[in-house]
Formats: structure tokens, C-alpha cells, sequence
């Protein structure tokens, strides 16, 4: 199996970086009988069977060995964990009583978190504490809202779905508590999985568990630079059927890369309360996705001063400014059209004066096309279901890959 990149997040310290192919695990530990050192480059396995000390050690309980992914981290948290008020949030603590409210109560959820494993085990368990009891929503199921989706890497290094938990079927009785079989009848074999957090709800607590005598490596956070994100209700996942059906989570997956999600439902106005927080990851790439929370007025009075604020810190980092998905039904409301009109002409406008002022590393995305032209990309005519949220990922992709230099 072809080496993963390396990780993110030096701030975790894993025992397992990331999974390779069984040459070099036969590689180094030739050279570690023979006595002879071996350059070890990032990202390799140090070790056939991981000896996972404290705090890595499982907890058995009738059989099955359970592991705190809170000792290994999760991708998509840009701030390192003594930032953090909470483990699974996505705005460090600072951040609270800077940006509105809103923003802070939405950043306590875990959306575009994921965290990885390697297991031969056959069954997979999962438990974990959620901190709201509304498991769903009227437009998006429980799976997308407060699910764990699994996916596992197959023998061509693709990323495949495996399984995703469904809460409310927890025999625990409490709604925060959900416990379970995350997936079971799997073939033998010894894969790395990628687990995806939920989208619309927050986690205290998350553990996997496999049979005791079944293997189990924690695979860190990669190093990286991430793709951050910065939007509304559609980039915070609304209304992906599983969290890794979010167009943030695809696009992490198509271009390889570890990916922040600040979509914040609602509230994705450009504010230089959270302009000024992302400047504080270093990116490979920001993606600006807020129209669909703003009109012309406040678009115009705001994307400037926020490219120019990013730019104080980040002067070669790519920005890549995102015009709405146009309605579904739009093309019979012409309020709808008008607003797509003015919001877009507002945003060109604002690149415009940006490029003369010779900001570089400005990239400009579309919206025409972002949900497909059929009317049949979304849930309520504004946010994506998942054929729409797979649309949106085949546009910004080639874009990605050219602010990327990929």
C-alpha cells in the first residue's frame, strides 16, 4: 500500500505517524536486528505490533479493547489542544467573547474533524458523548447531524465507504451517550480507517473498540498545511446525509490534504473577528464561502478588508473567494435571481479592486454550477444533498489545484 503524506499537528505526539507499505516495516526491522540505523523518514510505522504505553493503553471491558482518540488527535482543528476549551471544538478558547455569540456556540461543533486508525479487526466498535440530545434535524437526518462515518482505504489507496453509526439506536437509554457496533462482517484484513466526526452536533468523549486480541494503531494527524474553510450552513455540512458526504470532507479525500471546516450555520459573514483567528492557522489555501449569508451591501463593506486582513499575515497564501450556489429554483423567482445578481456583482467588484491593488494568490470561483444545472442538487432548493455536495467538490477541485500549485 502507497505511504500516506505526512502528518499535521505537531502539537499531538501519537506513537503511530502514518501507515505504510509492509516493505518498510520489513525494512526497518531488518536494520533494528542487525543493530544498524535506519533514516526513518515521516510518516513511516516505527513498529510491526505498536506497544501503545499510557495514555495510548486500552481500556478491555468484556472482551473488547477501547481506545481514547483524545490521546492521538483528530485532523481539523487548526489551534493545538492546550487552546482549546473544549477537545472537539473548532475555535480555540480566546475565541470566546471575540466573535459573536452564534459563532462561538456553532464552533463547539465537531464539523470536519476526522481521525484515523489501522485495524485487522473484523468489528468495529464505537461509543461517544454527544453535547446536544437533538440528534437531527427537519432537513438533514441524524446521521449527517450527530453520525460517525467510517471509511477505509483499499488495496489502490482510495479512500471507499465502509459504514456510518446511526444514533438513536445507543442501548444506553441517553440520548448524549451513544454506544455500538460502528460496522462488523468485515473481510480480514489489516486496513487504516478514517473516521468522520458529526457535522451539526459537539462530542465530549469518543472511543473505538476492537476485539482485545485484535490489532489496533493509532494513526496521527498529518502535518500537512490544511485547506481552511470559512462559510455558512452549506460549508458547516448542511444536509450531507454522513459527515463524510460534506463537500469538505470529499474535497479533503480528492485532493489529499487535511481540510479545517469553519462553516458556522447562519453566520458565515465575513467577520474580521474570525478573519483575524484565521490568520493564525498557517493554510495551504483559504476558501472564502460566505455569500449565501450576505447581501450586496454587506459583501461589498466586507471582502476587501478581510483578504486585506489575511494578507497582513499571510502574504502568499492562496484566497480563493466563492460566489453562492445559485437556488434551486431560481430560474422561477426572480427575487432569488436578483439576489444572486447583486451579491455576485458585489463580490466581483471587490476582486476587481483587489487584483488593481496587485493582491496576489486571488482566486475567483463561480456559483453557477456549484449544485448542477438540473435543479436536483439540494434538500430545500438552498443547501446540497449529497449529489450536490459530490457537484460541488467537481468544481472546486480544479480550482483548489491551481491555487494549490497540484
Amino acid at each position: 500500500m502507497p505511504k500516506l503524506p505526512p502528518c499535521f499537528n505537531s502539537f499531538e505526539n501519537p506513537i503511530i505517524m502514518s501507515p505504510v507499505d509492509f516493505s518498510t516495516r520489513r525494512r526497518f526491522l531488518m536494520h533494528l536486528a542487525q543493530g544498524t540505523a535506519l533514516a526513518v523518514l515521516p510518516g513511516e510505522l516505527l513498529s510491526e505490533n505498536a506497544v501503545l504505553p499510557p495514555p495510548h493503553a486500552p481500556k478491555v471491558e468484556n472482551g473488547i479493547a477501547w481506545f481514547d482518540v483524545q490521546s492521538w488527535g483528530v485532523e481539523g482543528r487548526g489551534w493545538a489542544s492546550e487552546a482549546m476549551d473544549r477537545f472537539y471544538a473548532r475555535l480555540p478558547g480566546k475565541a470566546r467573547g471575540v466573535v459573536r455569540e452564534p459563532v462561538w456556540n456553532l464552533s463547539q461543533h465537531s464539523a470536519g474533524m476526522l481521525t484515523r486508525f489501522r485495524t485487522d479487526a473484523q468489528e468495529i466498535h464505537v461509543r461517544y458523548k454527544l453535547t446536544s440530545a437533538n440528534l437531527d434535524m427537519p432537513h438533514m437526518p441524524a446521521t449527517g447531524v450527530s453520525g460517525i462515518d467510517l471509511y477505509a482505504m483499499d488495496e489502490k489507496a482510495h479512500w471507499r465507504w465502509v459504514d456510518v453509526f446511526r444514533p438513536g439506536n445507543s442501548k444506553t437509554g441517553d440520548s448524549l451517550s451513544q454506544s455500538g457496533k460502528l460496522t462488523s462482517g468485515l473481510d480480514h484484513a489489516n486496513r487504516v480507517f478514517s473516521a468522520y466526526l458529526p457535522l451539526y452536533n459537539g462530542i465530549d468523549s469518543l472511543e473505538f473498540g476492537v476485539a482485545e486480541k485484535s490489532k489496533f494503531e493509532p494513526i496521527s494527524p498529518r502535518r500537512l498545511k490544511p485547506i481552511v474553510f470559512y462559510g455558512t450552513s452549506i460549508t458547516h455540512g448542511a444536509c450531507a446525509s454522513r459527515p463524510g458526504m460534506c463537500h469538505t470532507a470529499i474535497l479533503g479525500r480528492m485532493l489529499d490534504r487535511p481540510v479545517i471546516n469553519l462553516g458556522f450555520s447562519g453566520n458565515g459573514t465575513m467577520d474580521p473577528e474570525v478573519g483575524a483567528l484565521l490568520t493564525e492557522v498557517d493554510a495551504a489555501a483559504y476558501v472564502i464561502d460566505c455569500l449565501p449569508n450576505m447581501e450586496a451591501k454587506q459583501v461589498a463593506e466586507r471582502t476587501v478588508p478581510l483578504v486585506q486582513l489575511i494578507r497582513q499575515v499571510r502574504s502568499e497564501t492562496p484566497i480563493i473567494l466563492v460566489e453562492d450556489r445559485t437556488y434551486a429554483n431560481a430560474w422561477i423567482r426572480r427575487s432569488s435571481r436578483e439576489r444572486h445578481e447583486t451579491s455576485r456583482s458585489a463580490l466581483i467588484h471587490a476582486y476587481d479592486t483587489l487584483v488593481e491593488a496587485k493582491v496576489g494568490h486571488l482566486h475567483y470561483l463561480k456559483g453557477d454550477d456549484l449544485l448542477g444545472r438540473d435543479d436536483e442538487g439540494t434538500t430545500d432548493g438552498s443547501h446540497p444533498n449529497d449529489l450536490g455536495f459530490v457537484r460541488q467538490s467537481e468544481v472546486f477541485a480544479p480550482v483548489l489545484r491551481q491555487a494549490l500549485g497540484s
